[in-house]
């Protein structure tokens, strides 16, 4: 079977065994549920309820500020008794929406118009009533990415269902559950560019979904499903689009540029939702895995649900952990806190027994040249870290360092443990802020 990848990439543990063989549970939050009004690229949403107003699950509570910005919806009844800026998994205070859930989970009448008679602009609008963002951690609003502006020129429309990240497992088990909604919503993204042919990427340690995959789609012309060699940031968006058409991106442009939309497997589920059944975004499938929770699985989980619940929900804490991460390893964020919501891009808990970083002291630079060779973008990782630690900021972005799409892949294969991914993600925000600067004049 012939594999598409990309140059350079790393192969870290996985760490998939111990929650890809767990079936998809649906998890009921029993606290209060908490909405931030971001949990999106863009703008902030506005809040549209006050204290004291009762709501229903599927009930919009917060309405788009703006095109680049997305609805919010409660994901249980009850009733709202604050709104206040409350601490997020980022670790900022963001404003939200704070329902005291009555536990009930009545729920709105959704409704929608037969799909047959939708027409394209109809299709947009119930993805951007929906909610709908990407799922896969970017946050970007999905009827923002299906509005290129040369619709003609879109001619690949690419499904990310390598899900790279080790431990994570919640695409795999959708995947393997309901990929009929997978593809619906892929024939639905298909219907808007005609001229476009539909890849489903899948990396190679799934064959059973891979197998299952090819099945649903054999017959349908438009559609074909990309084996793609295991090898990680291989469901990074560049890393993708170039293993599954040869094309190349850059920090300058978007896939747009290059012909190609890519949206994750939960995307394309919650477009089949928004669109055949007028469902908006409120749930989403979370794994929670790692060596220090009991029962590692994958669950169904309605948005604002406390974290510290998902803990619960995987029988809890067999040990105390050193470190918790929201996301994968590599590119997620290390958590401060579990009181805080699950988001719509909200993905998978990680759990730690053990905090190798932390524990590997940093040493001087051999210049064994692993990092280069690890780079999926064929830069100088240990050069562009000194030139951002000593603020040679100029230079970082001459030897283009704004290219980094911040895959940690360098530091993992550091022998001297070098925070060099820390270090160039600071220098390519500081580019990022001169050229907004530079263009605002």
């Amino acid at each position: 079977m012939a594999l598409f990848t990309f140059k350079g990439g790393i192969h870290p543990a996985d760490g998939k065994e111990l929650a890809k063989d767990q079936p998809i549970k649906e998890y009921l939050p029993k606290g209060e549920c908490v909405y931030p009004v971001s949990q999106h690229i863009g703008a902030p949403a506005k809040p549209i309820v006050k204290k004291g107003d009762r709501v229903l699950a599927g009930q919009l509570i917060a309405e788009a500020g703006g095109f680049v910005s997305a609805n919010i919806f409660s994901s249980v009844s009850g009733t709202v008794t604050k709104v206040e800026p409350r601490l997020t998994v980022a670790g900022a205070m963001v404003n939200s929406i704070v329902i005291d859930n009555d536990g009930l989970f009545e729920t709105v009448e959704f409704s929608a118009k037969p799909y047959a008679e939708m027409t394209r602009e109809e299709v947009i609008g119930a993805i951007k009533q929906a909610g709908i963002i990407g799922l896969g951690g970017a946050g970007f609003p999905t009827h923002v990415k299906l509005s290129p502006k040369d619709p003609d020129a879109i001619d690949n429309i690419i499904v990310n269902a390598a899900e790279c990240e080790p431990y994570i497992t919640a695409d795999y088990r959708c995947m393997l559950e309901c990929p009929e909604k997978m593809i619906d919503g892929l024939e639905i993204i298909l219907d808007l560019f005609p001229k476009a042919k539909g890849i489903i990427g899948v990396e190679d340690n799934k064959p059973d979904a891979i197998k299952k995959l090819e099945g649903l789609v054999a017959g349908k012309d438009r559609i074909s499903v990309a084996p793609l060699k295991t090898k990680y940031p291989q469901g990074a968006e560049r890393s993708l689009i170039f293993a599954t058409t040869g094309r190349s991106i850059n920090s300058a442009m978007l896939p747009a540029d290059a012909g190609c939309i890519v949206d994750n497997v939960a995307t394309c589920m919650a477009i089949s939702d928004a669109v055949k059944l007028g469902k908006p975004l409120y749930e989403r499938v979370v794994t929670v895995s790692g060596d220090a929770v009991n029962a590692p699985g994958n669950f169904l989980v309605k948005s604002g649900t406390c974290v510290a619940e998902l803990v619960d929900a995987a029988g809890g804490f067999k040990t105390q952990p050193e470190k918790i991460i929201s996301g994968g390893p590599m590119m997620g964020m290390a958590m401060s806190s579990l009181n805080v919501p699950a988001q719509k891009a909200f993905s998978s808990l990680l759990t730690m027994t053990k905090d190798p970083v932390a524990a590997s002291p940093v040493s001087a630079c051999i210049r064994c040249g692993r990092c280069v060779s690890a780079c999926p973008e064929f830069l100088m990782p240990t050069k562009l870290a000194q030139l951002a630690d000593n603020h040679e900021i100029d230079r970082f972005e001459e030897l283009n360092g704004a290219e980094c799409v911040q895959c940690g892949s360098c530091s993992y294969v550091c022998p001297a443990k070098r925070p060099l991914a820390q270090s160039m993600a600071t220098g390519r925000r500081q580019v990022l802020a001169n050229r907004r600067a530079r263009a605002a004049k």
